[in-house]
C-alpha cells in the first residue's frame, strides 16, 4: 500500500458493543513522586495488560478521554497528569524529561504493571520513550505525534508549526488546549518547553526494544512526513500510520482511527510494509461529541467539562472522578454501548441529576 492510499477504519468500539456493560466508572488516584505525585485516571477491570496514556506539554489526561475508553479490551486503562501539568503540584528544582520518565516509571512499579503498553503524545512520546529505553523488557510502545524535528529544533519553529497545525484541530481540542495551558501555568510551561525542544528523542530511540507504532495526522505541521520517517529508520522496530484529516492532536479528533491502530498494534494485526511505506487510514466514525448525543447526553458532557476544571483547580480527585465517568457514560451513550441502570444512575446523581433518564 503507497502513501496515496486510504482504507475506512471500523469503530473499535463495536468490538465492545457484544458486553454485558460497557465500563463507564472512572477512577482517580495519585503515586507519591519526588515531592509531588502523579495524578492517575483508570477505566476497566484489573488483570490483563494495561495500556498506559502519557500526554504532551501542559496538557491533562483529558486529551485521552475519547481514546481510553476503546483500549481497555483486554486490562485497565490508566491516563497520567503529570506534575506541573492538571493542577497536580510541580516538580521542585531542575525539571528535564528524563526526571518525568522516572515519575512515569513510579507508576509502573507502585501500580504493578507487566509489560503495559506506553502510550505518548507530543512530548509525552519523548518520555515513554525514554522509559522504554531503559526497560528492555516493554514490548509495545505507541507514539502519537512524536516530537521534536531534529531539523526544527527551536522555539520560534515549533511555534509556527504548531499554530499551522492548531488550524485544523476542532474546537473541542482547542478548549482543551487552552484550560490546560490555563491550568499549567506560563511560568511552568516556560520552564518545561525548552527541555522538550532540546530533547534528542532520535538518540534514546536505538536503545528501544518494542516494536514502536508511530501515528501523525495528515495536517500535523509540528511532525511532518520526512521527519517520521528519520525518526522510524532509528527504531529497531517501527511501523508508520497516517490518519488522513488528523492533526497534532489526532488521537481525540480521530480517536477511533488510533485505537483501532494500537489495539491492531499490540494484536500483531498491522501488516508492515517498512518505514519507507507510510500508509495512510481514515477515520470514517468519530464525530464531534455533541453531534452524535441527544440532549440530555449532551448536557451532561458539557457540565461534566466544567465540573472536571473544578475538580483540577481545586484539586478535588472525587469530583474529578464523577465529572470523567460522566463524560464516559455520555460517549458510551453516543457509541451505543451498553451502560448498566444503576452506573448511569449514579454518575448522573453526582454531576447532573437533572439529565439521568432510565437504562
Amino acid at each position: 500500500m503507497n502513501d496515496d492510499s486510504t482504507r475506512a477504519t471500523p469503530d473499535p468500539a463495536s468490538a465492545l458493543a457484544g458486553a454485558e456493560d460497557a465500563e463507564v466508572t472512572v477512577e482517580v488516584d495519585r503515586v507519591a513522586v519526588d515531592g509531588t505525585y502523579v495524578r492517575v485516571s483508570s477505566v476497566g477491570a484489573p488483570g490483563g495488560r494495561a495500556f498506559l496514556l502519557v500526554a504532551g506539554l501542559g496538557i491533562a489526561a483529558t486529551y485521552y478521554e475519547r481514546l481510553a475508553p476503546h483500549l481497555n479490551e483486554n486490562g485497565p486503562v490508566h491516563a497520567l497528569d503529570l506534575p506541573g501539568f492538571a493542577g497536580v503540584p510541580r516538580f521542585r528544582g531542575a525539571v528535564s524529561i528524563e526526571r518525568y520518565a522516572d515519575a512515569v516509571e513510579r507508576v509502573i512499579d507502585e501500580l504493578g504493571l507487566d509489560d503495559p503498553v506506553l502510550v505518548g503524545h507530543s512530548m509525552g512520546t519523548q518520555v515513554v520513550t525514554e522509559v522504554a529505553a531503559r526497560r528492555p523488557d516493554v514490548s509495545d510502545l505507541v507514539l502519537i505525534s512524536p516530537v521534536v524535528d531534529s531539523r526544527a529544533r527551536s522555539v520560534r519553529q515549533s511555534a509556527v508549526r504548531f499554530l499551522r497545525s492548531a488550524l485544523h484541530e476542532p474546537s473541542a481540542v482547542r478548549f482543551h488546549a487552552v484550560t490546560a495551558y490555563l491550568l499549567c501555568g506560563w511560568h511552568w510551561f516556560r520552564k518545561v518547553l525548552p527541555r522538550m525542544i532540546a530533547f534528542p528523542i532520535e538518540e534514546r530511540a536505538p536503545h528501544v526494544r518494542a516494536r514502536t507504532l508511530i501515528v501523525r495526522g495528515e495536517h500535523d505541521a509540528m511532525v511532518p512526513r520526512d521527519w517520521l520517517r528519520r525518526l522510524a529508520r532509528v527504531f529497531p522496530y517501527a511501523v508508520l500510520r497516517e490518519v488522513v484529516d488528523g492533526a497534532h492532536s489526532v488521537m481525540h479528533a480521530q480517536a477511533d482511527a488510533v485505537a483501532q491502530l494500537a489495539v491492531d498494534h499490540v494484536a500483531r494485526r498491522l501488516p508492515d510494509r517498512g518505514v519507507s511505506s507510510l500508509q495512510r487510514v481514515r477515520d470514517d466514525s468519530t464525530a464531534s461529541d455533541l453531534s452524535r448525543l441527544d440532549p440530555r447526553e449532551a448536557w451532561m458532557l458539557v457540565k461534566s467539562r466544567f465540573v472536571e476544571l473544578a475538580g483540577m483547580a481545586h484539586d478535588d480527585d472525587e469530583r474529578l472522578a464523577a465529572a470523567k465517568s460522566a463524560h464516559a457514560v455520555a460517549m458510551a451513550d453516543g457509541d451505543h454501548l451498553p451502560v448498566d441502570p444503576a452506573d448511569r444512575a449514579a454518575v448522573a446523581d453526582q454531576v447532573a441529576p437533572e439529565a439521568r433518564r432510565a437504562g
